[in-house]
């Protein structure tokens, strides 16, 4: 089926939030064999959501609309999907029961703004049947139009629990779910990918290329495949791309480089211990985002003046006077002096000119060293990265836990 997708909040057309439903909703859609033609984020304007839902309704056989169902007098979806398909509002008894109830428990104090929640367009179907979210159905002209809260948790159980379902129940019996699976990789561009993966892309699958920060995800997807992921083309693309790219790939679809590396922790019984300078924490904090880290990860220090560099872990002033705060030399003290100071068995450590000034034309803005110890071996890396200051502390700290975990899988 073809569907469209609707975000509305001006909230999202000015910046000040992410639209990540959209996304969420197009890549489930997706997986399950539908085509998103278009995708719209727009504002809270009742005359654009009236113009951009009719035309999605002359275009699609379904549309997926977030946003704009709250209780404030800036949700405005339900009063212009109401004039723009020529509707009437009809007050929802359960919902305002609802509303009631909540009132008499004392959960809410007013009725006045939460009456609005009750108030629907003409043929509405409320999808939450505990009515805890907003959220309906409207089938209009025999086309189903998904209306869904914009709040990313409440919309994703709707998406999960009554879209998807509903869709299936409606989608032809010719039409097959797609396999995708995705890997991804560190250490090699996205042109290097290109190259080793292009002949595959001759072979009736499709190949996606996605620079994702200082990683690369490439995206394998085959259609109508009888056993999806199991189908025997998709097996053979599968084993070409582990193949071409080997150790550069660190996972596939969900899995993160702190979780990777903390299995790999795991099975060496080894503890990490970073110290990091121009990153900040955000190593420390990249890892720790991963479940059971407290299993791998022993601590971090956050080295940024060269006296703490010195005090807290021993580099030597010489080092430091001599070849400079950002050097290889002192990215292996730190690590080396993280081993001695944290009691870890291995230890990462990140030294570099994040910007946007402080460089030099010897070394840059986007210049960084990375220092690995491990079982009293070391190795230093220079990296230079291009992008603002967050790009290159995002880069370098996926850069160092890429090298931590190249280590292990040398070991």
């Amino acid at each position: 089926m073809i569907g469209e997708i609707i975000a509305i909040g001006d909230e999202l057309t000015s910046g000040r939030i992410i639209n990540s439903t959209s996304g969420l909703a197009a890549r489930e859609l997706f997986l399950r064999g539908h085509i998103i033609r278009a995708m719209h984020t727009i504002g809270d304007d009742p005359d654009l959501i009236g113009t951009t839902l009719n035309r999605a309704i002359k275009r699609a056989d379904f549309v997926l609309v977030t946003g704009g169902l709250g209780a404030t007098t800036d949700d405005l979806t339900n009063e212009a999907v109401v004039k723009a398909l020529n509707l009437e509002t009809v007050t929802n008894p359960c919902v305002q029961a609802r509303i009631e109830a909540r009132v008499a428990k004392g959960t809410c104090t007013s009725t006045t703004s939460l009456a609005k929640l009750a108030q629907l367009p003409q043929g509405a179907e409320v999808l939450d049947e505990a009515y805890r979210m907003a959220g309906y159905l409207l089938r209009y002209q025999g086309k189903p139009i998904y209306f869904l809260p914009g709040v990313p948790p409440q919309m994703e159980v709707l998406l999960q629990e009554k879209v998807l379902p509903g869709l299936e129940e409606m989608t032809p019996a010719t039409t097959s779910a797609v396999a995708q699976r995705v890997y991804r990789t560190c250490g090699l561009s996205e042109i290097e990918i290109n190259n080793q993966l292009h002949s595959l892309e001759q072979q009736g699958l499709e190949i996606g290329y996605y620079p994702v920060g200082a990683e690369v995800h490439v995206s394998l997807t085959g259609r109508d495949l009888a056993q999806g992921v199991r189908n025997p083309l998709f097996q053979q693309g599968d084993r070409f791309i582990r193949e071409a790219l080997g150790d550069n790939i660190y996972g596939t679809d969900e899995d993160t480089l702190a979780s990777v590396v903390g299995e790999l922790l795991v099975q060496h019984t080894s503890m990490l211990a970073t110290a990091e300078s121009c990153t900040g924490g955000l190593i420390g904090a990249t890892l720790t985002q991963a479940a059971g880290s407290s299993n791998w990860f022993k601590g971090g220090v956050i080295v940024y003046s060269n006296a703490l560099k010195e005090n807290l872990l021993d580099v030597p002033a010489e080092t430091l006077n001599t070849h400079g705060a950002v050097s290889a030399e002192t990215a292996r003290a730190m690590a080396s002096g993280t081993v001695a100071c944290l009691g870890s068995d291995i230890a990462i450590s990140a030294t570099g000119i994040a910007g946007p000034g402080g460089g030099t034309e010897e070394k840059p803005v986007g210049t960084v060293y990375i220092g690995l110890c491990m079982a009293g071996q070391h190795r230093e890396q220079r990296c230079h990265f291009v992008g603002s200051r967050r790009q290159i502390q995002e880069k370098t700290a996926q850069t160092a836990m890429d090298m931590v975990r190249r280590a292990l899988l040398s070991r």
